[in-house]
């Protein structure tokens, strides 16, 4: 794992916060954080640390992560963030978001017997098939919201067995990252309704674990954790000891990073749509109310019992901003964005299916590779990268087009995501690939403020969870699509498809 430098960033000050204050801890794929939040769902200046690290890769399609050094991040931001706070006594609650689809085995003590298995490890791909011959794709993904993909347990549970033989037997159960701290902190955990909706074991309807499916990975239902949304108070000796301010408060299970961006960013109901772009992409709609029948291509998860995410994500976002700007000659970044915006929209002839770490939504091709069509000797590092984003955005809109069918609506599109919002080009081509005006809500870490406001929720503070959300769409920038450009990246979209069908969907 590399770390990378901490991050600071203010917002109000502890003299000015309205209690109580949140403890929020948000740990993704690439990086973890921790910091107060007030009651008013803003940071305490000082108090956000931030660590970078790395997904350990392989040649074969792994990527996971060390489960102990990253809950050992995870306690020393803790400490960080209390010592910045001054150890105040005004915190109310401790909240949790993690990534999705993590997977770990655990022995009778609680010690990892695996690696923590990360939704962007594609070597359970050749179980797929198997899974289709025990399970109907369509009435799964019906029951679970979920496809028989590689980023999911079943798949990786079957993987686990022929090829981890050891694992399988030593692990007493499989749980999640945010289930793994718990344990870590607590002895004990339950595993959210949120995070068991991205796992493939859950059922969406009666909101427990799915029995067909377990028995199809040969899984009894006391190797999981228990469900269950219910707060934890009691920590260890340890850690009581080393937060004593926090050992009788209520921890809350960990949820879905990608339900808390949409909170965070302010689309925490049905007149927005949530774009997330950060080492991946995701488009969610969350909604309070029943659950739709998820269409084809498309997942359901959900951030409670109440509340119910469809959506899609992209295995590509800034890992492909990241992975051409460390392989091409590209120009300085000072330079770098005046001389992506002078290039014209699909001006470049090329065509990218920027599928680096596997395809999801909304072909689920898992063992499916990048392909860059077009190039010639003309072609420079800065036309790669300007259609790399482009290719991003006309994902993005294909996956627009499939929850506006199932679920008709003009909404507003929200960013959120560091390598979106952080890039006035990208902003501008998300517009007009969708069409849509795009809010850059005020809130640079959406995850972060979107599970402190449902813990808020949940202590009775914030009575409406959509209204406090919205707060981050006041007085934030918009993005105009442009009706010319729109037709372009429509056509460019269409180009796009055209080689998929060529290389992958007829493969």
């Amino acid at each position: 794992m590399v770390m990378a430098e901490d991050v600071d960033l203010e917002q109000v000050s502890l003299a000015d916060a309205a209690g109580p204050l949140v403890l929020a801890i948000d740990a993704g794929s690439s990086s973890a954080r921790a910091g107060l939040v007030d009651a008013q769902g803003r940071r305490l200046a000082g108090t956000l640390v931030q660590t970078h690290y790395l997904l350990e890769t392989t040649q074969d399609g792994g990527a996971v992560l060390p489960p102990v050094e990253l809950g050992s991040i995870v306690d020393d931001l803790i400490d960080r963030a209390l010592a910045a706070g001054g150890g105040t006594g005004k915190i109310g609650a401790i909240a949790i978001s993690t990534f999705w689809h993590s997977l770990l085995g655990i022995d009778e003590s609680g010690a990892p017997v695996s690696p923590l298995y990360t939704w962007a490890d594609t070597r359970a791909t050749a179980m797929v098939p198997r899974l289709r011959e025990r399970l109907d794709p369509e009435t799964y993904h019906q029951r679970t919201g979920c496809i028989l993909h590689p980023s999911y347990w079943p798949a990786k549970l079957l993987w686990i067995q022929e090829r981890q033989p050891d694992e399988w037997t030593r692990a007493r159960r499989w749980v999640s990252f945010g289930d793994f701290l718990l344990l870590r902190w607590f002895g004990r955990a339950n595993c959210s309704i949120s995070m068991a909706s991205g796992t493939g074991l859950f059922n969406e309807t009666s909101l427990a674990w799915d029995a067909p499916t377990l028995a199809a990975v040969g899984l009894e239902p006391d190797k999981l954790s228990p469900l269950g949304d219910e707060p934890l108070r009691g920590l260890l000796p340890a850690y009581a000891t080393r937060w004593p301010a926090l050992n009788a408060l209520p921890w809350f299970p960990a949820l879905g990073d990608g339900a808390c961006s949409n909170v965070g960013s302010g689309a925490a109901d049905a007149r927005f749509l949530g774009v997330t772009i950060g080492t991946t992409g995701a488009m969610r709609l969350l909604w309070e109310g029943p659950a739709v029948a998820p269409p084809p291509g498309l997942w359901l998860y959900r951030l409670d019992a109440r509340r119910v995410l469809l959506g899609g994500a992209l295995s590509e976002g800034g890992n492909l901003y990241g992975w051409i700007a460390s392989h091409l000659r590209l120009p300085d970044a000072s330079a770098l964005p005046a001389a992506l915006e002078a290039i014209a929209p699909d001006s470049h002839g090329l065509t990218w299916l920027p599928f680096l770490a596997g395809e999801r939504s909304p072909g689920w091709v898992g063992d499916a590779r990048a392909t860059l069509s077009g190039v010639t000797l003309d072609t420079t590092g800065v036309e790669v990268l300007r259609a790399g984003l482009e290719a991003v955005a006309e994902r993005f809109a294909l996956l627009m087009r499939m929850i506006d069918a199932a679920i008709p609506g003009q909404r507003t599109v929200v960013a959120s995501g560091a390598a979106l919002l952080h890039d006035p080009v990208w902003m501008q081509i998300m517009a007009d690939a969708l069409g849509r005006e795009v809010v850059a809500p005020r809130v640079s870490e959406a995850a972060f403020r979107g599970v402190a406001l449902v813990a808020l929720e949940r202590l009775g503070v914030v009575r409406e969870l959509e209204t406090a959300a919205a707060a981050a769409l006041v007085e934030a920038p918009r993005y105009l699509p442009n009706p010319a450009n729109h037709a372009v990246y429509q056509a460019a979209l269409e180009r796009q498809q055209q080689l998929y069908r060529a290389l992958i969907a007829d493969a």
